[in-house]
Order: structure tokens, then C-alpha cells, then sequence
């Protein structure tokens, strides 16, 4: 595998959902298999994000790529992610994402969260400490941008933040390898920099769901 390298990034971020596809079930299998009622609205490659999830919490707030789309049974396949070990799904939501916001003044990004909390599983009986993993820290991506009030981007950015709306954030590396994951935005659209440099911004998602992968 060839490392991959922060060029020829595109970072593109959600402008619209479409409405409610209710979710009636979601099996346990690799990959899962929802089903759904209502319009069909989403097709064969669109990205979908599952929210008000009952049950099935390991997919709540989390997005997918839809894969075998059977519009007669109003199924389709969640692409690579294997559901056999999730909970039992009860009930939810999915919405096909628009990308429609591209982030092209991106100029540095750092990561960080994800850490998890362990949980003590040491007894009586035992003679050293054991622990299992609980939950983990969520996820905070932070792009350092260039600073430009015209931009169409960092002022549907601005407008996310200031409403508190969720918005999905798509990540695609040069060799077309994507990160996906669903969460809030925070930017107050203040500049900065040093002497003689950029003025820049920071503009920081904080996910909510666990964040999706795909190698192509």
C-alpha cells in the first residue's frame, strides 16, 4: 500500500438531506442490509446517513455508502460495514446526503479524540487489574484555513455553526480513499496568523458518530 500524503485532498461537506427514509430493520450480517419504507430515494453509490437509531446504536449518526439497492423490496446494502455483532435494531431514520459544499482553503488539518475510556473488570479473586474498553472520545477534525470573507464555503461554514445544524464531512485522498463521518461545526470566522504569513482560520467538526472508511 502507498502512503498517502495531504495533497490533491477534497474535502467536501453536506449542503442538503433528502427526506425521512424510515428504517423498519437492519440485519446482523457483513454487510447489513436495511430495509426501508416509503420513496425511494436514494441510488446505487449515494452516501447515506442512519440517525434515531433505536436499538441498533452502533449506527446512529453514522454514514454509509449505499451498495445493491433493491428498489422493489426497499432494501439496500450498508457497503463494508459489518453489522453482525450490533445490537438488534428496533427503529431509525436514513437520509441520502448532497454534497454540495466543496472546503478548497484548507492549508493544515489536525485530528484528535477517539481515545477510549476502559472500564474495570478487576475481582476479588484476580491479583492484577483488568479492563475492558467503554466508549471513546469523539472525534475532532480542525482545518486551518485561509482567511476570506468571500468564500461561499467558510460562510455556509459560519452558518452551520451559528445554527447548531449537523453536517457530514467527506474526506477524498488523491488515490480516491475516503473518510466520512457525521457531526457539528464549529467556526466564529476570526483571523489570524504572524507577521509576513497567511491569515488564517480555524475552523474545527466534532463527530458523533462513529466515522466510515472506504478504500476507493
Amino acid at each position: 500500500m502507498a502512503a498517502k500524503v495531504w495533497s490533491g485532498v477534497a474535502v467536501a461537506i453536506s449542503s442538503a438531506l433528502s427526506a425521512a427514509m424510515p428504517v423498519t430493520a437492519i440485519t446482523k450480517a457483513s454487510p447489513g442490509v436495511v430495509t426501508y419504507t416509503g420513496a425511494d430515494l436514494a441510488a446505487n453509490a449515494d452516501y447515506i446517513v442512519l440517525t434515531d437509531m433505536v436499538g441498533m446504536y452502533q449506527m446512529d449518526d453514522r454514514i454509509a455508502r449505499v451498495a445493491n439497492l433493491n428498489s422493489g423490496g426497499n432494501t439496500l446494502e450498508l457497503e463494508s460495514i459489518d453489522t453482525t455483532l450490533f445490537d438488534t435494531h428496533t427503529s431509525g431514520n436514513a437520509y441520502v446526503i448532497t454534497f454540495g459544499t466543496s472546503l478548497s482553503v484548507a492549508t493544515g488539518v489536525s485530528a484528535s479524540g477517539g481515545e477510549f475510556e476502559f472500564i474495570d473488570t478487576t475481582t476479588i479473586h484476580g491479583n492484577t487489574r483488568s479492563r475492558i474498553p467503554g466508549v471513546s472520545s469523539p472525534i475532532s477534525l480542525s482545518f486551518t484555513c485561509q482567511w476570506d470573507p468571500s468564500s461561499t464555503a467558510l460562510a455556509a461554514l459560519k452558518t452551520a455553526s451559528d445554527s447548531k445544524a449537523k453536517r457530514a464531512i467527506k474526506i477524498t485522498f488523491a488515490d480516491s480513499t475516503k473518510f466520512l463521518f457525521y457531526g457539528y461545526v464549529g467556526f466564529a470566522f476570526i483571523p489570524g496568523g504572524n507577521a509576513q504569513e497567511l491569515v488564517t482560520c480555524s475552523v474545527q467538526f466534532e463527530g458523533i458518530g462513529r466515522p466510515t472508511a472506504y478504500a476507493t
